[in-house]
């Protein structure tokens, strides 16, 4: 089966001719983590504190977010940074490689592997008036409080598969799930975070006695 071109290069190819374009695209991966960390303390105190809400609806509302980011994050990886592009529209072709193609031609790319606040703060706010429609204050804090809890470990696991070595089991496999993603079919193994929804929507990998690295040889430049 012929394979996409993947460099395992460190570097980050450039993709805008305007250097401000260019910065927007790029960020340390501890960035999320001074961005966000606040964000679900703020709507943790909201929630417990301001609202008054008692610890066992809380930790009810606060699964709920984890649960529905896990599902957000597979279907968002499926089905929109997946999206295929009609073949020869160049416009279409160039958002897909913007969007997420970059990322498979160059999965080793440090300052492409989390989400630049250009992106996750304007996904974050739109996310959290959505769910306004449908749940009152103290719902909502603790509801998003664990959703942006989701959203920063999908960001910092998906950098630590790309640049970490793990003795752990749980981890080895939950890294040879994603590096199977990105060397061996890259239309299956979705999630990042967790195995759970591939299971349930079939896109899971058929074997995964291949043990495939971020490092491999085979694939690099």
């Amino acid at each position: 089966m012929a394979r996409n071109y993947i460099s395992n290069s460190k570097d980050s190819v450039r993709m805008f001719k305007s250097n401000f374009l260019e910065s927007l695209s790029k960020v340390h991966f501890s960035v999320p983590l001074f961005i966000f960390i606040p964000v679900i303390i703020y709507f943790t105190y909201q929630a417990l504190v301001v609202q008054k809400m008692p610890l066992v609806p809380f930790l009810s509302y606060y699964m709920l977010g984890l649960f529905i980011w896990s599902l957000t994050e597979y279907v968002m990886h499926r089905f929109i940074f997946h999206l295929e592009p009609i073949p020869g529209v160049k416009w279409m072709e160039r958002i897909h490689f913007i969007f997420h193609g970059v990322h498979h031609d160059y999965p080793s790319d440090a300052q492409r592997l989390v989400l630049p606040p250009s992106v996750s703060i304007p996904l974050s706010t739109g996310f959290y008036f959505l769910f306004s429609l449908f749940l009152d204050q103290a719902q909502l804090a603790a509801f998003f409080s664990a959703f942006i809890t989701g959203y920063l470990c999908y960001d910092m696991m998906h950098y630590a598969f790309h640049h970490a070595n793990f003795k752990n089991k749980y981890w080895k496999k939950l890294k040879d799930h994603h590096m199977l993603h990105h060397y061996a079919d890259a239309h299956k193994g979705y999630g990042v975070s967790s195995v759970f929804w591939d299971k349930i929507f079939l896109s899971d990998f058929a074997r995964k006695k291949e043990k495939v690295r971020a490092d491999n040889k085979q694939f690099a430049d």
